[in-house]
């Protein structure tokens, strides 16, 4: 076999295989219908951590908007929540990706990033590029246990990944 030839062969199965691995949104752009992000539909117990500080939320999931998007509700679980947000997810048809806006009580400066995500596997990592450096915030659901992770990192001044977060979400019967 001539080189050009090998060459794309294994190009064309290295894409095959990358592809395998990647879930498609089905559009339906009168409908939103996400398999797998309805898996967070309802009420849970979400605790975890924030840096080195445990962290305990009142969490729930909802279809919005015409079913255009999944709102997550949550705040914390003190008396006076010191941490309150709301998530909308939604599909992008054109681009074939989710994206997310992300509301909470830091104000408006924090929320013009959208984040955009593709599902891969059991896990959607939401990309938000803020002004300070980027922010990736991965949702994982585990089937067997119906439970989410969400496992948060962010880039330091020195380019690096580092830790930011995880909170673990149980759903509440």
């Amino acid at each position: 076999m001539k080189l050009p030839q090998f060459a794309t062969i294994v190009f064309l199965l290295s894409f095959s295989f990358h592809s395998v691995g990647q879930a498609t949104i089905k559009c339906n752009e009168n409908k939103f219908e996400d398999p797998f992000l309805e898996n967070i539909i309802g009420s849970w117990d979400a605790t975890g951590k924030i840096g080195t500080d445990p962290v305990a939320y009142h969490f729930t999931g909802n279809w919005e908007l015409n079913h255009q998007f999944i709102l997550l509700s949550f705040a914390d679980t003190a008396r006076q929540p010191q941490y309150i947000a709301r998530v909308y997810i939604g599909v992008d048809c054109v681009s074939e990706r989710y994206v997310v806006h992300w509301l909470d009580n830091f104000g408006g400066r924090f929320s013009e990033t959208l984040g955009y995500g593709t599902r891969s596997g059991d896990s959607i990592p939401f990309r938000f590029e803020y002004p300070d450096g980027p922010f990736i915030n991965t949702f994982t659901y585990d089937n067997s246990l119906d439970s989410w992770q969400f496992h948060s990192e962010t880039k330091n001044s020195k380019g690096i990944w580092e830790p930011f977060g995880d909170i673990y979400l149980k759903r509440v019967k």
